[in-house]
């Protein structure tokens, strides 16, 4: 089958290609300038070639930013979602697009599942359940994958952002350790996409790493393996005064997954090992 991949260049999407194409697909990727969601479908349309199925992988993702860049936010996330929506429901091709775990408040302690009330508590999370209205408002063939926390080769990410801090200075990090997520490699989530475009998956679905942690428990990981006996300092999230409220334990249950492909994905400790070694950060 040939797939156009939207926002190729960035983490996710890159892993995106690789994982079509190691399938046996064929792979069409397209990213700004060439491609930009934000225009009218009639004149997005020109600019995507025939295909048996679309995967959107842009998104406006800082979520600090969105509370001042709301209009922005919601342009690409809500509008340009459904300007792509639009452009598969004429086509009559499924629509693979990506969401977030931040539809959720994270008020409770258990895993999300997919007919979970949402609630988003800042911008970003607004804009992206707008842009999952708009998918199922559409009336095409879609399914929407909620993920969460992702980090991989291709683009800035936490782990990036901790070992760097780590080498460069003596200094002890401070990490939150009241808010829960469950880190997602790219690839290993390119992968598990990869799977519900085969097993013809449709609706929603949860697809991240398995197993959960704080970010405090995730930081220290990452500190053991690059920088053993830097000291990692929990530190409760308020004291960050962040602009974007975050959701204290936004995990998400992948039951459905598991139903529609047979496969469990691997957990945030074996995303990270596979991470470390793609980077190569031992050398």
């Amino acid at each position: 089958m040939k797939w156009i991949v939207i926002g190729a260049n960035g983490m996710l999407g890159h892993d995106v290609v690789e994982e079509l194409k190691g399938a046996g697909h064929e792979v069409v990727p397209l990213d700004l300038p060439e491609v930009d969601i934000t225009k009218p479908p009639e004149e997005l349309e020109q600019h995507i070639p025939e295909a048996d199925g679309l995967v959107n992988c842009a998104a406006y993702t800082r979520v600090d930013d969105a509370e001042t860049e709301r209009t922005l936010a919601f342009a690409v996330n809500a509008e340009g979602v459904h300007h792509l929506a639009l452009v598969a429901l004429k086509r009559e091709i499924p629509l693979v697009h990506l969401s977030t775990d931040y539809v959720f408040d994270g008020h409770g302690c258990r895993p999300y599942g997919e007919r979970d009330p949402v609630n988003p508590l800042n911008v970003y999370g607004l804009s992206k359940l707008a842009g999952e209205k708009a998918v199922r408002a559409a009336g095409g063939r879609y399914v929407i994958i909620r993920t969460q926390s992702l980090f991989g080769k291709e683009g800035p990410n936490f782990v990036k952002a901790i070992v760097r801090k780590a080498r460069e200075s003596e200094q002890p990090l401070t990490v939150v350790n009241d808010q829960f997520s469950a880190p997602t490699y790219t690839r290993h989530l390119a992968n598990g996409i990869v799977r519900l475009i085969e097993a013809n998956a449709e609706g929603i679905v949860h697809l991240a790493a398995a197993d959960s942690c704080s970010w405090f428990e995730f930081a220290r990981q990452i500190v053991t393996e690059i920088k053993p006996g830097h000291e990692v300092i929990p530190i409760p999230s308020k004291s960050l005064s962040r602009p974007a409220t975050r959701p204290q334990h936004s995990v998400l249950n992948m039951e459905r997954y598991q139903r529609l492909t047979g496969h469990s994905m691997p957990s945030w400790r074996n995303g990270l090992e596979a991470y470390f070694h793609e980077e190569d950060y031992f050398t």
